[in-house]
């Protein structure tokens, strides 16, 4: 059972990862869940409102506009783990500081319309790419040195659609 801080932190639970492959019913529930996300933040945004999102969704936690811009920094950068994934035999994949990337200064002064933006044709072009996959390329895989492991690309399709799912959740306790 989740605490009152777990359940602030983690509201839909924490990423559970496949072990093997995933079905072809799977990969397409979780990649809809990829294409149906810019309009499911746009909606949830709007509802919150400008002045909802300079709120933090928990003590300590970020703002809701840190969390749309986290979500098109963090999501550019998936769909470039995807590409170089399948151009490349398991490729070391950059990781970054997310704390650090949620403070530069572009967060505060850029309206999130401009991510919702920019989430709206990456998510088209990801999905697309998904949806042309083959069996066996779900099976490639890149290095995340941050966890010192490699990642199947249906690891990561299942990771960054509960991610998605993850920080829209952290929005709607911004209705509540």
């Amino acid at each position: 059972m989740n605490t009152p801080d777990e359940s602030l932190s983690f509201p839909i639970g924490r990423v559970q990862l496949p072990e093997g492959r995933l079905s072809p019913a799977q990969r397409s529930a979780l990649v809809q869940q990829i294409a149906d996300l810019p309009a499911q933040l746009t909606a949830v945004a709007t509802a919150i409102g400008s002045a909802g999102l300079e709120r933090p969704y928990r003590p300590g936690g970020w703002s809701g506009r840190q969390v749309i811009h986290h979500l098109a920094d963090s999501h550019m950068n998936c769909y470039f783990r995807f590409r170089l994934a399948l151009t490349e035999e398991n490729p070391t994949v950059r990781p970054y500081d997310e704390q650090a990337w949620a403070e530069l200064p572009d967060v505060a002064a850029t309206p999130i319309s401009v991510s919702l933006a920019l989430l709206e044709p990456l998510h088209t072009r990801w999905a697309t790419l998904l949806h042309h996959m083959s069996a066996e390329q779900w099976q490639r895989t890149f290095y995340h040195p941050g966890t010192k492991r490699d990642f199947t690309l249906d690891q990561a399709l299942a990771m960054y659609a509960w991610h998605g799912q993850h920080h829209l959740g952290h929005l709607k306790l911004l209705l509540a």
